[in-house]
């Protein structure tokens, strides 16, 4: 039964739809469910990059702490996407930990050298996986260009118009994003202050162009979100 479920689980990646039925069973059979209540981490920075992982339902934070102790948030990852990927290219360690946001997380676990060994036999899969770790670069390009060339409020509303655009859904002319971020999620994904966060989120709520509660944030107009 569980191998079965997984199986369902890879066919809505895109990533495995080169791999045969025999190579999805055998993908499957080799895979572990897990379920982390909320704030509980998956992995520690430090730790031996052993296994991948492919996260169903939640939403999971890939973190850092500064030298000062202040923390980072390098991605969020949302369900049916893979991470914890970098042992695939020669992470020993963990440079980062991944942590369950506000819910419970349901992810599937596998060896790194199980997604290797499959790699190595199918060449589609293994440029599939090249091409997600190209795309993870390019955002990371563009995330360090807008540090470097955009201002606070700049990237702020960035943020908010690439989570609506990717994860909101349209209400009349308007679009709704459910979140589970705090406005010191918000400052650390963008690398700004919580403070900063709060002003720009409140001078667009005042300008009538967001409406905003916890968990909630609804864009009246994207075209002039600016």
């Amino acid at each position: 039964m569980v191998a079965k479920i997984n199986t369902a689980f890879l066919n809505e990646f895109d990533l495995f739809d080169s791999l045969s039925t025999e190579e999805k069973a055998r993908l499957a059979s080799a895979m572990e469910y897990q379920c982390k209540p909320k704030y509980q981490h998956i992995y520690m920075q430090g730790e031996p990059s052993e296994k991948v992982y492919f996260l169903q339902k939640g939403v999971v934070k890939l973190s850092t702490f500064h030298e000062e102790g202040k923390e980072v948030i390098r991605q969020l990852v949302y369900p049916k996407s893979m991470f914890g990927e970098l042992g695939l290219i020669g992470e020993a360690r963990r440079k980062d930990f991944a942590q369950a946001m506000r819910e419970d997380v349901h992810l599937y676990a596998i060896t790194v050298e199980e997604v290797k060994a499959l790699m190595r036999e199918n060449f589609d899969l293994c440029t599939l996986v090249m091409n997600t770790f190209g795309q993870r670069l390019l955002k990371a390009e563009h995330k360090l260009e807008a540090v470097i060339f955009k201002d606070a409020r700049a990237r702020i509303i960035e943020f908010i118009k690439e989570a609506v655009e990717q994860r909101g859904r349209r209400v009349g002319y308007e679009m709704l994003l459910k979140h589970s971020l705090t406005h010191q999620d918000i400052a650390s994904l963008t690398c700004t202050s919580r403070q900063t966060v709060t002003l720009v989120l409140n001078e667009l709520r005042k300008s009538d162009l967001i409406y905003f509660n916890r968990g909630r944030i609804l864009v009246r107009d994207i075209d002039k979100l600016a």
